[in-house]
C-alpha cells in the first residue's frame, strides 16, 4: 500500500471510525472526518485529522466535504439493532437515509472505491456459522436498514462503475467504545454498571450466543480493503468465530475483570432478538488474511481499563423512545440501566 488517498470517514468520532481514522492516518494517508456526534466522544476524535461536525443525512454539506476524495470508509450508524423495534424511524434515518446520502455524494465525486460497515444483524435467525453467500434475512428495522443500504450501495455503483465493499463485523469491542449508552454494548454496559456497583442486567436467559471481536483484529481487515485488488463487490465478515460466548458468560467475565460478583438481574427477553449470532471468519482468512491476536477476556480488561480511566459514567438516554407499549423494556420505559 504505497499510495497515498484522501480518505473520508463518516463516524469518526464513534468507536470503530475512531481507531480506523487513527491507522490509517498512521500509513501516511490524507483523513477527513464527520460525525454528528451522537454515538462516539469528542476525544476520539484525533487531532491529526481534519474533523467536520456533519450529520450524514445532511446531503448538501456532504457533498462540500466529499471533493477531491478517493477512498469513503462508511462507520457512521445507529447501530442499536434491539432497539430500532421501538425506535424505527430514527434508527431506519441514521442507517438507511444516512448512507444513500454518502453514497449519492461518493458517486457525484466519482470517489475510487467506497468500503461499507454493514452488521452480522443482515443473517437474522439463518442457520449458523453465518456465510457471506447467505441471502440475508434480516428481522428488526436496524437489521433491514442496514440491508436496503447494501442494496442501494451496490445498485449505484454498478451503475456508475465504482468499486465498493461490504464489510460484516462481529460484536467489536475495546477502548473508545460508548460505554454510557443504554442501549447496546453489552461488554461496556455490564462493566459500567460493575464499575459501580451495579448487577449486571441480562435480557432473557442469557443463553444467547455471540462472538465478540477486540476492535485492533477488526481494523487489520478494514485496511486492506481500502485498495486491495480482489475485493471489488465482496462481502466479508470480520470477526472470530472459534470463540462463541453465552451473554451469561460474558457476564462472568466481566465480573471478574472489573471484582464485582453479583448475580445478574434477569429481565424479560428482547422482541426480535436473534438467539444465535455467529459468524465464518473463513472467507476473511482467505483473502485478508484474518486471524484473531486477542482473546475475548483479554478483550474485556482493556475495555475495563478503558473505562476504568475515563471514569464511569451514568447512562446518557440520548435517543427517544418512538414506540412505548408492553413489548418494550422496562429497563428503557423506567430508565432503569
Amino acid at each position: 500500500m504505497s499510495k497515498k488517498y484522501k480518505i473520508l470517514i463518516t463516524g469518526v468520532a464513534g468507536f470503530l471510525g475512531s481507531h480506523l481514522a487513527e491507522k490509517l492516518y498512521n500509513l501516511g494517508h490524507q483523513i477527513i472526518g464527520i460525525d454528528n456526534m451522537m454515538g462516539g466522544y469528542e476525544d476520539n476524535i484525533s487531532e491529526k485529522i481534519e474533523f467536520h461536525k456533519i450529520d450524514c443525512c445532511d446531503l448538501s454539506k456532504v457533498q462540500t466535504i466529499m471533493k477531491n476524495v478517493d477512498v469513503v470508509y462508511h462507520c457512521a450508524a445507529t447501530a442499536h439493532e434491539g432497539l430500532s423495534v421501538f425506535s424505527p424511524y430514527e434508527i431506519t434515518k441514521n442507517n438507511y437515509l444516512a448512507s444513500v446520502s454518502i453514497f449519492t455524494a461518493a458517486v457525484n465525486e466519482k470517489v475510487k472505491r467506497i468500503i461499507y460497515c454493514s452488521s452480522m444483524a443482515r443473517y437474522g435467525d439463518l442457520k449458523t456459522p453465518f456465510t457471506e453467500d447467505m441471502e440475508p434475512q434480516p428481522v428488526d428495522p436496524y437489521a433491514i436498514s442496514k440491508v436496503a443500504a447494501e442494496k442501494v450501495l451496490a445498485n449505484l455503483c454498478e451503475l456508475n462503475n465504482i468499486e465498493y465493499v461490504i464489510a460484516v463485523p462481529h460484536n467489536i469491542i475495546g477502548p473508545k467504545q460508548k460505554y454510557d449508552d443504554p442501549f447496546r454494548n453489552v461488554v461496556s454496559i455490564m462493566l459500567n454498571r460493575m464499575m459501580q456497583k451495579k448487577q449486571p442486567i441480562i435480557y432473557g436467559d442469557g443463553e444467547q450466543q455471540r462472538c465478540f471481536s477486540y476492535i485492533d483484529d477488526c481494523i487489520s481487515c478494514l485496511v486492506p480493503m481500502l485498495d486491495q485488488k480482489n475485493l471489488h463487490t465482496e462481502v466479508i465478515n470480520i470477526g472470530p468465530d472459534e470463540e462463541f460466548v453465552t451473554v451469561n458468560k460474558v457476564a462472568e467475565i466481566c465480573a471478574n475483570v472489573s471484582g464485582f460478583n453479583s448475580e445478574p438481574i434477569y429481565k424479560k427477553e428482547r422482541p426480535r432478538e436473534v438467539k444465535h449470532a455467529l459468524c465464518s471468519a473463513d472467507k476473511a482468512r482467505r483473502l485478508l488474511g484474518y486471524k484473531t491476536t486477542t482473546s475475548l477476556k483479554t478483550g474485556i480488561e482493556k475495555t475495563y481499563e478503558y473505562i476504568k480511566k475515563r471514569g464511569v459514567r451514568n447512562f446518557d438516554y440520548n435517543i427517544n423512545l418512538e414506540i412505548v407499549n408492553d413489548l418494550t423494556p422496562s429497563t428503557w420505559k423506567n430508565k432503569e440501566i
